[in-house]
């Protein structure tokens, strides 16, 4: 019941071109995902993630039924066997795989073109467990696709900055 009031205050302060995403940490039944994600359509979302487990793929037919909000998943998939029926289906909008789970960047690829079939884009993972390399990887494969969505990116800590050498750089919000 708090997320909604939420995402109006921020709707209320920063306007409708700010993308707004809500992550749900796979935390929520079928009916709890359906109906916060039905209770978000007025704030556009960019998308509402990880909102039910994601080996529960029935879930998402539940969830999918009762929302427009779009819905990204996969951080935790590592081939395209655990898409086919959510992209088959339509079952989501955005595929999270990081390209170093997935087989790098060939697999990753033949996935993403699996997905354009569908009209699904990519969200690739890109937390701070993934290296500045796979990180590298992953925005190669950005600029080799025509469905890219967005890049999860995470700065690296100092060390991690000292051990990888990076040509990569984030400005205004873009890598």
């Amino acid at each position: 019941r708090h997320i909604p009031g939420v995402f109006e205050a921020v709707r209320a302060e920063f306007g409708p071109e700010l993308p707004l995403l809500h992550d749900g940490h796979h935390r929520m039944t079928p009916i709890q995902a359906a109906k916060l994600g039905r209770s978000l359509e007025p704030y556009d979302l960019f998308w509402l993630e990880d909102c039910t487990p994601a080996e529960n793929q029935e879930a998402l037919r539940l969830v999918r039924q009762h929302t427009i909000t779009p819905l990204a998943i996969g951080e935790i998939f590592n081939t395209v066997w655990d898409y086919q029926t959510l992209i088959q289906e339509q079952l989501i909008d955005y595929v999270r795989s990081a390209v170093t789970h997935t087989g790098g960047i060939s697999p990753m690829k033949k996935l993403m073109d699996f997905a354009a079939q569908y009209q699904i884009k990519s969200g690739i993972h890109g937390p701070t467990d993934i290296s500045p390399v796979g990180m590298a990887a992953a925005l190669h494969l950005g600029l080799a696709i025509h469905n890219f969505g967005i890049q999860e990116y995470m700065k690296h800590g100092e060390a991690t900055d000292r051990v990888f050498q990076q040509s990569f750089t984030f400005r205004n919000g873009l890598l």
